[in-house]
């Protein structure tokens, strides 16, 4: 007997992106198709072999925190928090009549306070050996304060953790949320995920790896995904927030609902550290999970957001992946990587991602996928990458992806609210 599963809906989105330091500016330079990328300004990157990223612009802890308490959180909390705030204000979960007992927060970062550990460390370093530590170091580094502070701030005591599993962090928090959801452990739950690493360290430590594109001379269009000449991702720093409510729940209290969740899907390459399979068959295996989650077939879906970083194998097997999953239908879908514009986020990527994915499916409209100047023959060139420009369409349901390195892949769908 199949389980009685709760329909589970959107209602409250939230987005601190290179792009907007709000869901409304995010989506309009998506679909504008601007490139978030440019000259580090956060430290002296001129000796570093990239010296670009997809930072937030004017964006100023103070403006939303006390400057006491904005010093006792890491700028990737920091994020985390004002991401929340614009998604539980949409969704009215601030002013509701709802029970507390039974709103959960699910966070999660891929790597969390490395500001806050780097800025520790030189002090320590530049002392006589004597640890002198602030009381707040450990506080402020776990990964998972994001998600007490968030908890903590609104006085929600349901469910409460982080999520960790690199790249794909936040839609696993997404699924997780979704999950419990529709089993009835919580009537909603806020998650997503945050990240906060363009350091000497974030950068320093992609740059041995050969993973970032060191395409100094023109940041603006580094971010290529699917271009012959891409030569690897962008590091960017933001923030996606989303609630995830019971339908039932969110129709009584009249909340507006934006998109229905429809299933999610989960798994893992098990094949190498950092690279793909080469088959794409973790990939193969999450879409398909996703699918069958949502009891729907390949022709159902419109749109995928893929997780396309831009770098020379993990594009070329995601496409591949998607072919083999959607068959033919794939040329009749829109495929684009939002990340051509926002960099990769790492553990926040899946939700602002899944913000876009939202979005999309709320305003038909497809965001671009930027930088796609020559296409890499591995490529078919008769699937519609969405290249530069958006495009308007029917999004009855869109896919988006998110994969990890350690192999963690995660895919989540959205499709438009019926009631």
């Amino acid at each position: 007997m199949k389980f009685p599963f709760k329909r589970v809906v959107v209602t409250g989105i939230g987005a601190l992106t290179p792009l907007g330091n709000n869901v409304p500016a995010y989506w309009e330079n998506l679909v504008n198709g601007v490139s978030g990328s440019d000259f580090i300004k956060q430290f002296d990157a001129s000796k570093f072999k990239t010296r670009f990223a997809c930072e937030l612009k004017n964006f100023n802890p103070e403006d939303y925190f006390e400057r006491k308490e904005a010093r006792k959180l890491d700028r990737f909390t920091q994020i985390a928090m004002v991401a929340t705030d614009e998604a539980v204000k949409m969704a009215g979960l601030d002013t509701a009549d709802v029970d507390k007992n039974r709103i959960g927060v699910i966070f999660g970062s891929g790597i969390g306070g490395m500001i806050t550990f780097i800025e520790e460390m030189k002090n320590f370093a530049s002392g006589d050996g004597t640890p002198r530590f602030n009381p707040f170091f450990i506080p402020k580094l776990i990964l998972d304060i994001a998600a007490g502070h968030i908890s903590m701030k609104y006085g929600f005591r349901g469910p409460n953790f982080a999520t960790v599993s690199a790249c794909a962090t936040s839609t696993n928090a997404l699924i997780d949320a979704f999950t419990y959801v529709r089993i009835g452990k919580a009537d909603a739950i806020i998650c997503g995920g945050s990240e906060a690493v363009v350091t000497e360290a974030g950068i320093g430590g992609f740059n041995a790896m050969k993973a970032l594109s060191e395409r100094n001379d023109d940041p603006k269009t580094a971010s290529r995904p699917f271009d012959v000449d891409r030569d690897g991702f962008v590091l960017g720093e933001g923030a996606g927030a989303i609630v995830v409510e019971e339908y039932e729940h969110a129709k009584r209290r009249g909340a507006t609902i934006l998109a229905e969740i429809a299933g999610g899907g989960m798994s893992a390459d098990a094949y190498h550290l950092t690279a793909p399979h080469p088959e794409g068959l973790g990939v193969i295996n999450v879409m398909r999970n996703a699918l069958e989650d949502a009891d729907m077939q390949a022709s159902d879906i419109d749109y995928i957001n893929v997780h396309g970083t831009s770098t020379p194998l993990g594009d070329v097997a995601e496409i591949g992946a998607i072919l083999n999953v959607f068959g033919e239908h794939t040329y009749n879908m829109n495929i684009s990587s939002t990340k051509s514009m926002t960099g990769h986020l790492l553990g926040a990527a899946g939700a602002i991602e899944a913000v876009a994915s939202i979005k999309a499916v709320m305003h038909d409209i497809i965001p671009p996928t930027i930088n796609l100047f020559n296409l890499d023959p591995q490529i078919d060139s008769r699937l519609n990458l969405t290249p530069n420009v958006a495009q308007k369409r029917t999004v009855r349901a869109a896919v988006s992806n998110t994969f990890g390195f350690g192999g963690h892949n995660a895919s989540v769908i959205f499709k438009k609210i019926q009631d």
